[in-house]
């Protein structure tokens, strides 16, 4: 079996390898990462954003594979928040056919962040650096916002993983894919 992750980003790419070892269904697949547009804004705004980057991604790189995966984080509205919103990871995984979509649990970030990343300034990873949570450029590719909120109890890699179990459910359970 051959999966194709629709990033390059070693952490995207190393969650999908991480989890496809607790899976029959796709263990022991050779795993690649191949760079895929999102065709949605850097850094997405929305729940539909955010997911349509992830079937985007994913139906990108299908080509060749058995399964691929899209993921894709965006801040999204969420009622009842200090700042109104909440990054999420959403997980596709495209069959050819169909495509089964997970998603993550939801974080808050800083009242600046926020701010910055609605403004269209910028993504999530130079808002942080540009407020000065962390002195690396590269946040997106390493421990993540998650991780600099949690003082790494959670990673970006954790964080993904969740959004990827949730869209394991789907090939797991056909029952829940119509025929």
């Amino acid at each position: 079996m051959r999966i194709h992750v629709g990033s390059t980003n070693a952490v995207k790419v190393g969650a999908v390898l991480e989890v496809s070892a607790e899976y029959p269904c796709i263990a022991g697949a050779e795993i690649v990462g191949i760079e895929a547009a999102s065709g949605v804004s850097d850094q997405p705004t929305s729940l539909d954003e955010t997911i349509r980057g992830a079937i985007n991604r994913a139906k990108a790189c299908f080509d060749g594979s058995d399964l691929s995966f899209g993921i894709e984080s965006g801040i999204v509205p969420v009622p009842h928040t200090k700042t109104g919103h909440m990054d999420v990871t959403a997980c596709v995984i495209y069959d050819g056919h169909e495509h089964h979509l997970g998603l993550s649990s939801l974080f808050e970030c800083p009242k600046d962040v926020t701010e910055l990343i609605l403004s269209g300034e910028c993504d999530m990873q130079t808002a942080f650096h540009r407020c000065g949570y962390t002195a690396n450029p590269k946040l997106g590719s390493a421990e993540g916002a998650i991780g600099i909120l949690t003082k790494g109890r959670v990673t970006r890699k954790d964080y993904t993983v969740q959004a990827l179990r949730m869209a394991l459910i789907h090939l797991e359970h056909h029952q829940l894919t119509p025929a």
